[in-house]
């Protein structure tokens, strides 16, 4: 049976003398049927090429490769490359990407990317991430991975519940944010399941749930616009406590920023946290044509 058991990836691990490392976010999901959960929320279908980022010892990848998908699996763990490479480097529908699954915080390392762009699937197939995510790239990776090229079709993956509330959060909650924004403006999020520590190995010491996301094929923001979109989201939350047309004054000056309040309908006293994504999009409309 495809996925490893928690004894399994401990011998696995002895066996090259590793161990699992804090630094990586290395919490391996052994709850085999969770596991399961995981590759049947994301609607895998054979033509579809998978990135998995955070392989581990190839526990999940076993599972999406016997699925009859092709895997383009990143891991940025010397130990683990070389383990992943002998058990599962023959298989000719793996791929494995050696490093960091980002060159920056807001930019996908180019040989993922490249790697993907060899394997493109064949139709109808989508590029689908299906991973166990490591906690401290979750954020930065699934806001990237939204409006990415090439486009991904499904998000699928296990992230720290936090880190889920925010991406679904509504406006005026201590949750809603930046991602909350601009994860409602360019896709579907929906929360499918909350993991337990116990689903884990080592445990981690938060909750963690299963997200699928699904990236608008026709979002209301030109493609071309939506990197503009996301810093001037970005940027406004920076002042949350600030109105918000103290935010735009500091941006286009006092007098467009009342005309582009005035605009959009938008009340200068408030806050950005209490502005719904359609009231950003508009806003940000307003702001882009009154921009220098």
């Amino acid at each position: 049976m495809a996925g490893q058991t928690q004894s399994e990836i401990r011998a696995l691990l002895a066996s090259v003398g590793l161990s699992p490392r804090h630094r990586y976010g290395q919490n391996f999901l052994i709850d085999l049927n969770l596991m399961r959960k995981v590759v049947e929320a994301s609607g895998l279908q054979p033509a579809d090429t998978v990135l998995e980022v955070g392989c581990g010892t190839g526990s999940l990848t076993e599972m999406l490769l016997a699925a009859g998908a092709y895997v383009v699996g990143v891991e940025i763990d010397h130990g683990l490359q070389d383990l992943l490479r002998s058990r599962l480097g023959e298989n000719a529908r793996f791929s494995l990407v050696a490093g960091d699954v980002l060159a920056g915080k807001h930019q996908i390392n180019p040989d993922v990317l490249a790697e993907l762009g060899r394997h493109a699937p064949a139709a109808p197939g989508q590029y689908k991430l299906v991973a166990n995510l490591p906690y401290q790239v979750a954020t930065p990776l699934l806001m990237e991975l939204l409006y990415v090229q090439p486009r991904f079709g499904r998000l699928t993956c296990t992230i720290q519940k936090e880190v889920g509330e925010r991406l679904s959060a509504a406006p005026d909650t201590e949750a809603y944010g930046p991602i909350s924004v601009i994860a409602a403006t360019l896709a579907d999020v929906r929360l499918v399941a909350t993991f337990p520590p116990t689903a884990f190995w080592p445990r981690p010491k938060v909750e963690s749930v299963l997200v699928d996301i699904k990236p608008s094929s026709d979002p209301p923001i030109a493609a071309r616009e939506i990197p503009a979109f996301v810093e001037f989201v970005r940027g406004s939350f920076l002042h949350r406590r600030k109105t918000i047309k103290n935010v735009l004054q500091t941006l286009i000056g006092r007098t467009a920023a009342s005309a582009v309040l005035a605009g959009a309908d938008i009340n200068p006293q408030t806050r950005p946290e209490a502005l719904g994504p359609p009231a950003w999009r508009n806003l940000f409309e307003r702001f882009r044509a009154a921009s220098p």
